[in-house]
C-alpha cells in the first residue's frame, strides 16, 4: 500500500511513524508548505519530497494522508480523488459543512474510500464503552458529557501561521481540539437534535473561541454537555462522563509522556482504512460521520450568535 504525506507539522510526522509501523506499507510521497521540514520529513519515512501539489499527484500512490491546516483539508482531498487516490484526513474533515459535501460528492463520482482520523474511536475503552451502550448493559442513555479544559501558552497561536486564524482554522477551541470529543459524543449517543452554546475568547489574542459551553439534545432523549477551554491553566486531562439508567462509566485520557507522542493510536486508523481501502468497506470514520461533528460545531457557532437553539 502506497501512501502519500499531505503535510510536514508535526501531525504528519505522527502519520508517517503510525503508517510505517505496519506491515506492507510505504510512505512514497511528502508534500509540504516548508521546503527544508518537508525534506527532513521525506527523508525519514525514505520518500520523495513535494511542494507543489500537482507533482505530489504525479507520483504514484494508493492513499494520500491529509495533516495540512484544516481549512485546506477538502481542497486538496478533492485533488487527490479526481486522480482516483484514497484520502484519510487528519480531523476535522474540512472546516465548513459546504466544502465537506463537495468534497463527498467528489469522492463519490471516483468511488473512492475517504477516512477521519479520530483516533480515540478506536481506544480499546472506548470501543469497550461502545460496546455496553450498544447493548444496553448501561440501560436507557440519559446524560453524556464532555470536557476539554487544556491550557496553551499564547506562542502557541502567534508561532503558528494557521491556527486560530478563522479561514484556516475554521474556529478555536471547539473546531480544533473539541472536535475530539464532539465526535466521541455523537460516536457513543448518536445524532443531535439541537444544539445551545456560548462561547468567548477569555486569554488568548486570536479571532476566535477560545472558551465555550454548549448542551446538546440528542434525537434519542439524551442531553449532553461539552465544556472546551485552551485557556484553563494548568491545564487537565480530557474527560468523558456517561451515565444511563443502569450505570454510569467515566473514561479519562491517562497523561500524555513527554517524549514524542505515541503513534499507536494512529495505527490503529491507519490500519482501519487500509483494511476498508482493501475490502471494500466503509472505515471506522468515513467522510459522512466526519460531516457530523463539523455540522455540530457550525451549529453552535450559530447559536452562539443568535442567543437561540439551533438544528445541526
Amino acid at each position: 500500500m502506497r501512501i502519500g504525506i499531505i503535510g510536514a507539522g508535526g501531525i504528519s510526522d505522527t502519520h508517517v511513524r503510525a503508517a510505517r509501523a505496519i506491515d506492507g506499507v510505504e510512505i512514497v510521497a511528502v508534500l509540504g508548505h516548508n521546503p527544508q521540514k518537508t525534506a527532513a520529513l521525506a527523508a525519514s519515512a525514505g520518500a520523495a519530497a513535494y511542494t507543489d501539489l500537482d507533482a505530489f499527484l504525479a507520483h504514484p500512490m494508493d492513499v494520500a494522508a491529509i495533516g495540512s491546516p484544516s481549512g485546506l483539508h477538502a481542497e486538496q482531498a478533492i485533488a487527490c480523488v479526481r486522480r482516483g487516490v484514497h484520502v484519510l484526513v487528519e480531523k476535522p474533515l474540512d472546516v465548513t459543512t459546504a466544502r465537506i459535501d463537495a468534497l463527498l460528492d467528489e469522492a463519490a463520482r471516483a468511488n473512492v474510500r475517504v477516512g477521519v482520523i479520530f483516533q480515540e474511536r478506536l481506544l480499546p475503552e472506548v470501543v469497550d464503552l461502545k460496546t455496553k451502550i450498544d447493548t444496553g448493559a448501561l440501560g436507557r442513555p440519559l446524560l453524556i458529557s464532555g470536557f476539554v479544559k487544556w491550557y496553551r501558552p499564547p506562542e502557541y497561536y502567534s508561532g503558528s501561521r494557521w491556527r486560530g486564524r478563522p479561514e484556516l482554522d475554521g474556529g478555536g477551541v471547539l473546531m480544533n481540539q473539541g472536535i475530539h470529543t464532539i465526535d466521541l459524543l455523537l460516536h457513543l449517543f448518536g445524532p443531535v437534535a439541537r444544539v445551545t452554546g456560548r462561547m468567548a475568547t477569555r486569554l488568548h489574542d486570536i479571532e476566535v473561541e477560545d472558551t465555550a459551553a454548549a448542551l446538546l439534545e440528542f434525537e434519542n432523549g439524551a442531553l449532553g454537555v461539552v465544556e472546551a477551554s485552551t485557556a484553563a491553566y494548568p491545564g487537565f486531562p480530557r474527560r468523558i462522563e456517561v451515565s444511563g439508567t443502569k450505570g454510569s462509566v467515566v473514561h479519562e485520557d491517562p497523561p500524555r509522556p513527554a517524549a514524542v507522542a505515541d503513534a499507536t493510536p494512529h495505527r490503529r486508523v491507519f490500519e482501519d482504512f487500509i483494511g476498508a481501502v482493501r475490502q471494500g468497506r466503509a472505515p471506522v470514520c468515513d467522510g459522512r460521520e466526519g460531516r457530523a461533528s463539523v455540522a455540530v460545531i457550525e451549529a453552535i457557532y450559530r447559536s452562539a450568535t443568535s442567543g437561540g437553539s439551533e438544528t445541526p
